[in-house]
């Protein structure tokens, strides 16, 4: 089910100062127009302007039996990560996280062993969809990222990942981020999790 492949990279959105591009001049008003009715007008304006979409990171997380858990090392960080990243335009989800896997990993997973866990709140901007896998254990020797960034000072280009392994979930809180490990801790049961996925994978197919 799993095959090593290569990919590429992530997407942003931006947004203009759309307040004062709303902001009515003198010459728009009627001869003698209190000013307080530019105000109103500015005010119903910016009411019916549609608010800036979260940005959306999608991923897999690859679990073990042994209630262990794939984490990538982030090049040039402290910290460990999920294979996860932002969702391309015309993408579901489910495809963003297998791509984000694929390019982080060189893992191809199939589409149908990925469990959804749903939309969660991570930053004050961005929102995780997160996926979960029942895995063999790989070796992470054999897992390399194809994404790449240029490094600002050297100008190297540098993969995003530059190590892969297995880590038991007590050890999650020490090498996550502080909102990846909340989120894995205490927003999810992984155990229980675990549990699901493996009485889903023995259950005998039905007649």
């Amino acid at each position: 089910m799993l095959r090593r492949v290569r990919g590429a990279g992530d997407a942003l959105d931006e947004r203009g100062n759309a307040a004062n591009e709303l902001a009515p001049t003198s010459e728009s008003l009627p001869a003698g127009a209190p000013r307080h009715a530019a105000a109103r007008r500015q005010s119903t304006m910016l009411d019916v302007m549609p608010l800036r979409q979260r940005r959306l990171s999608c991923g897999v997380a690859l679990l073990l039996e042994s209630h262990e858990i794939l984490l990538c090392h982030v090049t040039g960080q402290r910290h460990w990560d999920l294979p996860k990243g932002g969702i391309d335009e015309g993408e579901s989800p489910r495809q963003a996280a297998l791509r984000e896997t694929q390019e982080e990993t060189g893992l191809v997973l199939g589409a149908e062993s990925l469990f959804d866990i749903g939309r969660h709140s991570y930053t004050a901007k961005k929102d995780l969809h997160l996926f979960a896998c029942l895995s063999a254990r790989i070796d992470p020797r054999e897992l390399h990222c194809a994404s790449c960034f240029i490094e600002r000072l050297s100008g190297r280009s540098r993969p995003e990942m530059d190590g892969f392994g297995w880590f038991a979930f007590e050890r999650i809180g020490s090498l996550c981020t502080p909102k990846l490990a909340a989120l894995l801790t205490r927003g999810l049961d992984l155990g229980a999790l675990v549990a699901r996925l493996d009485s889903a994978r023995r259950q005998p197919l039905a007649a």
